[in-house]
C-alpha cells in the first residue's frame, strides 16, 4: 500500500495548503488515511497540525471551538465542517477515559503515539505524503488490529479501545493481534469504567458490521462478562435437542450471520434466545425444552437494553421481535390474523427475517419444512397487508363516536364493544361494514 492511493477533498487539500502557508505542518490524519488506503470512501477528513488553536483560528474566517481545550477547532467552508486539532501528548489518564491533561506539542510523532492503533495512526499531506511511524500500512497489509505502543499503556488510557479493537476487526474483517488480544484479557474489567452509551454504541457498530460473529470475541477476551453476562450464561448452555446442534452462544452468533446488518434486526438475533439459560429444563429422555422462553426472553432483553442505554424505539421493536419469533400460527389467513394482532404490528415484516434467520442457524432437522412452512406464513401475511384486512379497532368502518350516536354510553362498556368488533372482523373482515357493524353493536350493547 503506497500514498499514491490517497487522494485528498479539494476542501481538505485547501485547509492543509492554508495552514502550510501559515508555516505550519498540516496533515490528514487517522480514520481517513486507513479508509483511503484500504480503498474505501472516508466518512470524515480529519486533520492535525503544530498550529495552536488560536493560531487556526487566526486563519480561516468561519470557526467553530468544538473541543477547544483538546486542541479541536472545527473550520467551517461552505457550511461542511472539518476537525483540525493540534498535535497533542495526553497527559496521565485517571478514569480509564479522559487525559488529566492534554499538552501541545510541535511534533507529530508525538501526537501519533497517543493513538490507539496502527492503522490509525497514520497521516498524509500531498507535500510530504504518507507519515507511517508505525507501519500501519503493513497491518492493513496483514490485515490485523494492533495498538500502538504498549497495548496496556492504551487500554489503561481508555478502556472502550478493547472493545473499539474488536469493532474494528469485525468491521474490516481484520483479526487482533496477540498481544493486543492478551492486554485486553488482562485488562477486561477495566471496561465497567466505561459509560453505557459509550460500550452501547461499539456494540452496535460490531453487530451492523460484514463479521457480527465477532460478538465471539468480546466473549472470549473477557468483555461480556462486564457489560452483558447474559451471553456468557448462553455461550455456557447446551441445546440437547434434535432441533439444534449448538450451544445457545453459538447458535445465537450463526444466526447474526444470517440477517442483514440492520440494528433492529442484529439486536433482536443476538437477543431472540437470551431466556434459554434459566428456561430450560430436562425430560425424562434427557431431551431440553426452554418453555416460554419467547416471552421471559422479552422481559430480560427490555431490561438489558435499558441498562445499555438504548432509546425506547428501538427497545420496543427489539422485543417485539424477540416475544414473536417462536410464534408459529397455522398458515392461513385467519389463523395468521390473529397472531398478527398477538405479536403486534410493531414486529412486521421484520419477524420473518428474525425467524429465518433463526431456522438457518438450527440443526438439519425438518429444516427444510420449516422454511416452507415460513413461506407460507409470510404469504399469507403479504395478503392480508395487500387487501388491507382490519387487524385493529381504528381500522374498523367505525369509531367510539359512532357508537354512542346510537346510544352506547362512554365508558368501559364502549371499549368492550368495539373490542368485540375487531374480533368478528378478524374472523371475518368481509364483516368491517359500517352497516353491519352499527347493527351488531347495538345487539351485544343490548345483550
Amino acid at each position: 500500500m503506497t500514498g499514491e492511493k490517497i487522494k485528498l477533498p479539494r476542501k481538505v487539500q485547501h485547509i492543509i495548503e492554508a495552514l502550510e502557508s501559515g508555516g505550519y505542518e498540516a496533515y490528514a490524519v487517522g480514520g481517513c488515511i486507513r479508509d483511503s488506503l484500504l480503498g474505501r470512501k472516508p466518512q470524515d477528513w480529519d486533520i492535525t497540525t503544530s498550529a495552536k488553536p488560536e493560531e487556526v483560528k487566526k486563519i480561516f474566517k468561519r470557526t467553530v471551538d468544538t473541543g477547544i481545550q483538546h486542541g479541536t477547532v472545527t473550520v467551517l467552508l461552505e457550511n461542511e465542517g472539518f476537525e483540525v486539532t493540534t498535535y497533542r501528548i495526553d497527559g496521565k489518564y485517571e478514569d480509564g477515559r479522559h487525559p488529566k491533561e492534554v499538552v501541545f506539542t510541535p511534533n507529530l510523532k508525538e501526537d501519533l503515539k497517543r493513538r490507539d492503533f496502527t492503522v490509525n495512526a497514520m497521516a498524509y499531506s500531498e507535500k510530504e505524503g504518507l507519515i507511517d511511524l508505525f507501519d500501519g500500512a503493513g497491518d492493513l497489509e496483514r490485515g490485523r488490529i494492533r495498538c500502538v505502543g504498549d497495548a496496556k499503556e492504551r487500554f489503561r488510557e481508555d478502556a472502550l479501545r478493547m472493545m473499539r479493537a474488536v469493532r474494528f476487526g469485525a468491521q474490516l474483517g481484520f483479526s487482533i493481534e496477540e498481544n493486543t488480544k492478551k492486554a485486553i484479557r488482562a485488562l477486561a474489567s477495566s471496561l465497567s469504567k466505561i459509560s453505557a452509551e459509550r460500550i452501547q454504541m461499539e456494540l452496535v457498530k460490531l453487530l451492523v458490521s460484514d463479521n457480527p460473529q465477532e460478538v465471539r470475541t468480546l466473549y472470549e477476551t473477557g468483555l461480556t462478562t462486564v457489560f452483558l453476562p447474559e451471553f456468557d450464561a448462553m455461550m455456557a448452555t447446551e441445546q440437547n435437542n434434535p432441533h439444534h446442534k449448538y450451544t445457545v452462544g453459538e447458535h445465537t452468533i450463526v444466526s447474526l450471520t444470517h440477517v442483514r446488518g440492520e440494528k433492529v434486526l442484529r439486536l433482536a438475533m443476538l437477543f431472540h434466545d437470551v431466556a434459554k439459560p434459566v428456561c430450560i429444563t430436562r425430560d425424562e429422555e434427557g431431551i431440553h425444552h426452554f418453555h416460554g422462553h419467547p416471552g421471559v426472553g422479552s422481559e430480560m432483553t427490555r431490561k438489558i437494553l435499558r441498562r445499555l442505554k438504548f432509546d425506547n424505539d428501538t427497545v420496543q421493536r427489539v422485543c417485539a421481535l424477540v416475544a414473536g419469533h417462536d410464534d408459529n400460527p397455522p398458515a392461513t389467513l385467519r389463523n395468521v390474523r390473529r397472531a398478527m394482532v398477538r405479536i403486534g404490528p410493531g414486529a412486521f415484516p421484520h419477524i420473518f427475517e428474525v425467524k429465518r434467520a433463526d431456522i438457518l442457524a438450527q440443526s438439519s432437522f425438518k429444516q427444510q419444512e420449516k422454511l416452507e412452512y415460513l413461506k407460507e406464513f409470510e404469504s399469507c401475511y403479504r395478503e392480508i397487508t395487500e387487501s388491507r384486512q382490519c387487524l385493529s379497532i381504528k381500522e374498523l368502518a367505525v369509531n367510539g363516536r359512532d357508537l354512542m350516536e346510537i346510544g352506547i354510553p362512554a365508558g368501559p362498556g364502549l371499549g368492550e364493544v368495539l373490542s368485540h368488533l375487531l374480533d368478528l372482523v378478524i374472523e371475518e373482515p368481509e364483516k368491517n361494514t359500517r352497516e353491519y357493524l352499527l347493527h351488531t353493536a347495538k345487539e351485544y350493547s343490548i345483550l
